[in-house]
């Protein structure tokens, strides 16, 4: 059997080419431009593509940008007739890829991993998959996605949305669970852990690719999200 979880990387360039087996791309820290099915757009932090077997896909994403695929012989019933190319993951998998991905880098250990294969595939299971994100915030989110060194008012994103100020408040919520402040900062810390992890770009700097040109404020924020320093994860 072919199941099994991996992390990858992708390059700037765009890539395309199919395969023989089905296959889902979680983003771990940053997102992935992908073009599958009907769907061509960004995929980020707590999405979920599906590629079926057979089924050509284009992508390109940031050298420093990390994600979970899973290589699967078979897919649950409602995620194989389901329609959707994307669907958002629920917390307890979005929890689950991050111990994934600390195990993946650990060890190898054969009997983990396939146990490891075995508690997402019943995670997987509980997704519903029907759910899409409004098209109007998923606007909003490859927007941000785009240049996260911006800062962005309600006010321009709701604009973005075509939404109302409250509307736009009301339904972001709804879509992706969080406030757009929360949202933000969460993509903000995500990328900084990656540039800081795979990239020798200097704490500043990643700091400014981010969007604090507050150095101390960035330090604290990072501190608090991840319970250590930047220069901890500095390469």
């Amino acid at each position: 059997m072919l199941n099994r979880l991996s992390i990858r990387s992708y390059t700037s360039q765009m890539r395309g080419h199919f395969h023989d087996y089905h296959q889902l791309v979680l983003p771990l820290h940053g997102s992935i431009e992908i073009k599958v099915g009907d769907y061509k757009g960004i995929v980020s932090l707590g999405d979920c593509v599906i590629i079926k077997a057979g089924q050509r896909h284009d992508f390109r994403a940031n050298e420093a940008a990390r994600f979970i695929v899973a290589d699967i012989d078979s897919l649950p019933d409602k995620l194989l007739t389901s329609t959707a190319d994307k669907f958002p993951v629920n917390a307890p998998l979005l929890a689950y890829l991050q111990f994934i991905e600390k195990q993946l880098e650990y060890q190898v250990h054969q009997s983990l991993e396939d146990l490891s294969f075995e508690l997402f595939y019943q995670l997987l299971i509980q997704q519903e998959f029907s759910l899409k994100v409004d098209p109007r915030i998923e606007r909003v989110i490859e927007l941000l996605n785009q240049d996260l060194s911006q800062t962005y008012h309600i006010e321009m994103l709701a604009k973005t949305a075509c939404l109302s100020t409250t509307q736009y408040k009301k339904v972001f919520k709804q879509c992706m669970g969080s406030s757009t402040q929360k949202y933000i900062t969460q993509l903000r810390m995500e990328k900084a852990k990656a540039l800081l992890t795979h990239t020798d770009l200097p704490v500043r700097i990643v700091a400014e690719q981010v969007g604090y040109h507050d150095l101390s404020a960035f330090s604290r924020r990072f501190s608090s999200y991840f319970g250590q320093s930047p220069k901890a994860f500095s390469r």
